[in-house]
């Protein structure tokens, strides 16, 4: 089974980092997204991006220097740069060098730079996030632009254990195929009861999505089923309230 994330917005590239590395399969698609953001100035990508004035010089600049090929020395692994609610609940730091190889067989990171990204794939800084209505030579926009690319590498990859376990936001997620994708998707959902029931917090969500991320290699599991024994920070799985692949894990904050 492969998890599918979200990235970050956020990054901490002021970080050493000990392990090895692995470069990332759309380096060619994510090069020619590039030439075609690095033509527009400032002020074009606050419009196209809808960020402010010093965000929109940022990724200027970040275009602008961004150089293959990327090597240990340019660029970093991604799930240990990438900052936000998902990554402090999958602490990837702290990873054996086991659960590290298995994060790299298990989890896919879904990226509009980039396309698919497993844990380890070095990355250069950037901002483009996958709702982006990016206008290139053959499509309008980054769903168009990616079109069966990312669907069609998760098929190679769930060539034996055909389950996707969706722990990505609606954005990202609709970049994946699902008519074309062959695997039966499993989407876990989280909620905290607040106010007398449950109900699904934004900011706690996002964290338990890497909170099972974490679960998963530190257990390195391979059945499925197994995912219904999470038990991080609270959580279980509630059977009276999932469905057949909406699985629900509550808890009482």
């Amino acid at each position: 089974m492969i998890a599918v994330i979200s990235p970050a917005k956020s990054f901490n590239f002021d970080i050493n980092i000990d392990c090895q590395y692995t470069i990332p399969c759309f380096l060619k698609e994510s090069a020619s997204l590039v030439n075609e953001l690095k033509n527009k100035n400032p002020i074009e990508l606050e419009k196209l991006m809808s960020i402010s004035p010093k965000l929109a010089i940022l990724n200027a600049d970040r275009f602008n220097t961004w150089l293959l090929p990327f090597t240990n020395l340019n660029s970093k692994q991604c799930a240990f740069v990438f900052q936000g609610s998902v990554y402090k609940g999958l602490k990837i730091e702290n990873f054996s060098s086991l659960e590290l190889a298995y994060s790299n067989k298990h989890i896919r990171i879904l990226s509009g730079l980039y396309g698919l990204l497993r844990p380890l794939d070095l990355i250069q800084a950037y901002r483009l996030e996958m709702s982006t209505k990016l206008k290139t030579l053959k499509a309008n926009n980054l769903y168009e632009f990616w079109g069966e690319k990312i669907t069609e590498e998760l098929n190679n990859e769930l060539y034996k254990n055909k389950i996707l376990i969706n722990l990505a936001s609606n954005e990202y997620f609709n970049s994946i195929k699902t008519k074309t994708l062959k695997a039966d998707v499993i989407t876990p959902i989280f909620k905290d009861f607040k106010n007398g029931q449950f109900k699904v917090i934004s900011f706690y969500a996002k964290r338990a999505r890497g909170l099972m991320c974490r679960f998963m290699a530190k257990n390195k599991l391979k059945n499925v089923e197994d995912l219904k024994k999470f038990d991080l920070e609270g959580y279980i799985y509630n059977k009276d309230l999932s469905e057949e692949n909406k699985w629900v894990f509550t808890r009482n904050l």
